[in-house]
């Protein structure tokens, strides 16, 4: 590509090769088969993504405020759903009509000056995602086997090994072992609803906003930690690269037909995601709000207080077995994450087990320093610090994905409409204001 046209279709510098080359468009779309079939073709992604938004992390915060306010923050949930939807689809868009990941996109658009320090916060919020996660699943298995945490911390390095035996068997793989944790988690939580009989009536009135939620420091603080907790950084980049396994075609129609399933696949995935993190926080306010146990955010400490509060030993168990189950997915989606950061931004070429590897060491030694240091009895605090940082980067990974789908220089066709730019626009002054609030409130005390 000539220096004229990369001008011309607004771009700094041409596209290069495209992330997780190894499964890069190895999934065949069949353009004339039915749309069941075409839609089918597409399902995957989107669970990988909203892996994501059920992560550990997301636990502590859904657990502390559940316990708190009760049902009050469902609501916090649900619009952080409706926003990760939003963000999830121009994902879609992006990668579909430039061919570009969103951090080759960054790479590609901006200079060294703007991309350097882009790329160091998405290190630091996938540092921040995987502390959660390697964390979450050291927890679970102390709890269902009295592992060590130091012991478990290690244990998780192993993700490396998972994905790298999956993805040799074929990406469909991968999305097979998501999809079938993701069922372990809903059939595990859907038992332990049942055994805590929540207020229906109460459930329902927590989906209604409220200003107490601004007002009160300490549920902003939960709140933006929930938002950070559902619409993560990393899914972002996640999203983007993953959807360019599918093997869609070139030409304008069938990117139309791929983004039209792409998006279908995200916004289903996301609504299941809404239903686990509505259930953990359901879980915790029928639990332990109901009952005066109002500080429980430690996830053993959850665990402990299930059994008598629910009148049943399974519940624990089952509790540990969902906790086990999301940090393994979410460890590996969040990899793989890490690997697409990496590649996209640097352009560096390094052999698949080496970046995963490196990947997976960035979160590890300081899980591990975290660990040794302060012991499984303040992982709460540091699950919760953990969902505020990634709600603190989110603009930085936001800004630049609203922008590019908003320039029809650089997407073309398939730039988005404007209802769904000034959407995302407004979305993501929000996430900005209260990231505002929230500093302004930590300054103060």
């Amino acid at each position: 590509m000539k220096g004229s046209e990369i001008a011309e279709t607004g771009w700094r510098r041409q596209r290069g090769e495209p992330s997780m080359l190894d499964v890069f468009r190895s999934i065949t779309v069949n353009p004339g088969a039915t749309p069941w079939r075409r839609f089918l073709a597409f399902v995957g992604p989107g669970y990988l993504v909203a892996v994501g938004y059920m992560d550990p992390g997301n636990w502590a915060t859904s657990l502390a405020g559940g316990a708190q306010f009760g049902y009050a923050l469902l609501v916090v949930a649900l619009i952080s759903n409706i926003m990760a939807i939003i963000l999830q689809a121009l994902c879609a868009r992006l990668a579909i009509a430039t061919g570009r990941d969103l951090a080759q996109a960054c790479r590609d658009a901006f200079p060294k000056a703007v991309s350097w320090p882009l790329w160091a916060f998405a290190e630091l919020a996938i540092c921040a995602t995987d502390l959660a996660e390697v964390i979450g699943t050291a927890i679970a298995l102390n709890l269902l086997f009295g592992m060590p945490m130091e012991i478990g911390v290690l244990v998780t390095a192993l993700d490396v090994i998972v994905i790298l035996w999956l993805q040799n068997m074929g990406f469909r793989w991968v999305e097979a072992f998501i999809i079938t944790l993701l069922g372990v988690i809903a059939l595990c939580f859907g038992i332990q609803i049942a055994l805590a009989d929540p207020n229906w009536g109460e459930v329902i009135r927590g989906f209604a906003p409220t200003t107490e939620i601004v007002r009160n420091p300490q549920m902003l603080y939960l709140a933006l930690g929930i938002i950070g907790a559902t619409v993560m950084p990393h899914n972002l980049y996640l999203h983007s690269g993953i959807v360019q396994t599918r093997a869609y075609g070139s030409t304008i129609p069938e990117k139309r037909d791929a983004l039209k399933w792409a998006t279908l696949d995200s916004t289903i995935a996301l609504m299941f995601a809404l239903i686990v993190n509505a259930s953990i926080l359901v879980l915790a306010a029928a639990s332990f709000h109901k009952t005066g146990q109002t500080e429980v955010a430690e996830l053993g400490r959850a665990h402990e207080l299930l059994a008598p509060l629910l009148g049943a030993s399974i519940a624990p168990t089952l509790f540990a077995i969902a906790l086990l189950c999301c940090g393994l997915n979410s460890t590996v989606t969040a990899t793989m994450a890490g690997q697409i950061v990496m590649e996209g931004f640097l352009d560096i070429k390094l052999p698949s087990w080496l970046r995963r590897l490196a990947t997976r060491l960035v979160a590890i030694v300081p899980a591990l320093l975290v660990t040794w240091i302060y012991g499984a009895g303040e992982t709460a605090k540091l699950l919760i610090l953990s969902q505020v940082v990634l709600g603190l980067q989110l603009p930085f990974a936001i800004v630049p994905l609203v922008m590019f789908t908003a320039s029809r220089t650089k997407m073309g066709e398939l730039v988005a409409p404007r209802w769904l730019t000034v959407t995302a626009a407004v979305v993501a002054a929000i996430i900005i204001i209260l990231n505002i609030k929230l500093l302004v409130d930590l300054a103060v005390g």
